[in-house]
């Protein structure tokens, strides 16, 4: 590797060793914008919400530079343990380079947050020495800016021919045996029993088949971190991702039916009574109990603050009555229990005022989707996203036992919820690198198919290369989904670390699928393709669980909240 000028020192000549000295000094280029952001929103030690509002584009810019950052980081980390156990092969090394010579030129340049914002390193405030301290290090310039990148990516491209029948895209680096025989289990499900005939139920927007949701029950999606003690398998967190991802690979209305049962399960488990935890956390491992979760309201988003539906108990009585109008409740007909975000005290108007119930209803039909009494709705029409449906719902005086309050206790609806986030968000980032991976491997077979000028498009290297550049950027992401499950795992708080891997998982899948819609052409554009539908599954990842512009926020105000 060559010197970046006279005078300057060289690059390390191992490539670890070279990607580790430019993350370094993209940790440095981190810092100056987490020093200059805090300069903007730090006021008196704490993190003024006024200010953050204010400096929304910086502050969620900086978020999106530590987040670039910790996935070089992550990324690393998988590339190095590959190499002490002797698996760090060339597809993984063409995988690293990629990922550092996009990522390291984008932080120089500028990150897309969406199609229209790109973040510049101006637009932070980071200080310029150490911005050209930055872009005249001696391992970004050799990584970043003399071309390996292009090499790289036709380099991968050639590997990648054969990906679809090996199932090897790159080393995961599990490094667990068991956690291979769990991934290899749910490939040949769904391979076998979801993608022949997932684009089927999404034309007919159809609801799964309830024979799928047996066969998943007996896999045990539905108890994969629910302690053995009350039925589950008491898996980890990781191994959620890995089950998750391959049945979002698959599709994903499946890969999203344990979202609900990991929500309520760890509510329960967390939070709830004894009798509660013997009540439900079994029936819902089986999959006897199928949960929703009942939160959003119409003109309530994110800002559960503001929630209006009523829980009232008169003195004594038995039960709660619940009135008011929720939305967007995903599978609500077919549930049989709703954990369901209330307000109990009407005199507190924030978030103390809110208690999350354990609320059961009747399964419904199609014809008749709430036979509830006081509970009534209808079906939300979505483009994709379907196999379960979205529903609003109607509640008048629909009544819940008082014994069914989530630890028979009032005002600790919201704190229970947001201790669920981590875990959902690090599950929504496995369901979009699911997506991302069949959108990958939709586009690689079309290109391989497809000739035109008497050749397979996959020739053609901006065909070629757009289908390396998503097997490396998948691999970042997932290894990055992957280090805040093992955090989640070993107890640590992972609010920033979860919403760093949700917002880049589902930019990363949203990219891709619309890549590989383009490799289609515009046959991709036709219903009959399934890239269409995935393109459609693609788009919602970026909204729930947190919209990405939320991501953001957690991630800037917990980063800059530990260091202040």
């Amino acid at each position: 590797m060559a010197n970046p000028s006279p005078g300057k020192p060289a690059a390390p000549s191992n490539l670890l060793e070279c990607a580790g000295a430019a993350l370094a000094s993209a940790d440095r280029l981190v810092e100056s914008a987490r020093e200059a952001a805090a300069s903007l929103v730090v006021k008196d030690g704490r993190v003024s919400g006024t200010s953050v509002d204010q400096h929304q584009f910086a502050v969620h810019g900086f978020a999106w530079f530590a987040t670039y950052a910790e996935g070089l980081r992550q990324l690393l980390a998988w590339a190095e343990r590959l190499e002490e156990a002797g698996g760090f092969g060339e597809k993984e090394r063409l995988i690293l380079e990629i990922a550092f010579a996009e990522y390291l030129a984008q932080m120089a340049g500028g990150i897309p947050m969406s199609q229209v914002e790109i973040v510049r390193p101006s637009d932070l405030g980071i200080d310029a020495a150490v911005l050209t301290a930055f872009v005249t290090d001696a391992a970004v310039q050799e990584l970043a800016f003399r071309g390996r990148g292009g090499a790289a990516r036709m380099g991968l491209a050639t590997l990648l021919k054969d990906s679809l029948e090996t199932r090897n895209f790159g080393e995961l680096g599990l490094g667990d045996e068991t956690l291979e025989m769990i991934r290899e289990q749910f490939q040949r499900f769904a391979d076998e029993q979801i993608i022949p005939h997932a684009h089927e139920w999404h034309l007919k927007d159809e609801l799964i088949p309830l024979d799928i949701i047996r066969q998943m029950s007996e896999l045990g999606v539905f108890g994969l971190t629910i302690p053995e003690e009350f039925g589950g398998l008491g898996l980890s967190k990781i191994a959620m991702c890995v089950v998750t991802e391959e049945l979002s690979r698959a599709y994903i209305g499946i890969g999203s039916l344990g979202t609900r049962s990991e929500i309520a399960g760890e509510l329960i488990r967390n939070h709830g009574t004894i009798a509660q935890k013997e009540r439900y956390l079994p029936a819902i491992s089986s999959g006897e109990i199928l949960p929703t979760a009942v939160f959003t309201e119409p003109n309530v988003g994110s800002d559960l603050a503001s929630l209006r539906t009523r829980a009232t108990r008169a003195d004594g009585a038995a039960s709660y009555r619940v009135t008011g109008n929720k939305t967007w409740i995903t599978h609500a007909a077919r549930a049989d229990l709703m954990t369901l975000l209330a307000r109990t005290d009407p005199g507190e108007k924030g978030y103390k005022g809110l208690s999350m119930f354990l609320a059961e209803k009747p399964r419904g039909t199609d014809e008749d989707p709430f036979p509830a009494e006081g509970m009534s709705g209808g079906e939300i029409k979505v483009l994709g996203y379907r196999g379960m449906k979205e529903y609003e719902i109607g509640f008048d005086d629909f009544e819940v036992a008082a014994e069914n309050l989530l630890g028979e206790k009032e005002g600790e609806g919201f704190k229970q919820l947001m201790a669920t986030f981590e875990s959902a968000r690090v599950q929504t980032a496995a369901r979009a690198i699911g997506v991302a991976q069949n959108a990958m491997e939709l586009g690689l077979r079309y290109a391989l198919d497809r000739v035109q000028f008497a050749r397979p498009i996959y020739e053609f290297p901006r065909v070629a290369g757009k289908i390396a550049s998503m097997a490396a950027e998948i691999m970042l992401a997932r290894q990055l989904s992957y280090f805040a499950a093992r955090e989640k795992d070993a107890d640590r708080r992972c609010d920033v670390e979860a919403g760093m891997a949700k917002l880049l998982a589902a930019r990363v899948a949203w990219g891709t699928a619309d890549n590989a819609l383009q490799i289609h052409g515009g046959n991709g554009y036709a219903e009959e393709y399934p890239i269409s539908r995935v393109l459609c599954d693609a788009r919602i990842l970026n909204i729930f669980e947190g919209a990405g512009e939320i991501q953001a926020q957690v991630i800037a105000r917990g980063l800059l909240a530990k260091r202040n």
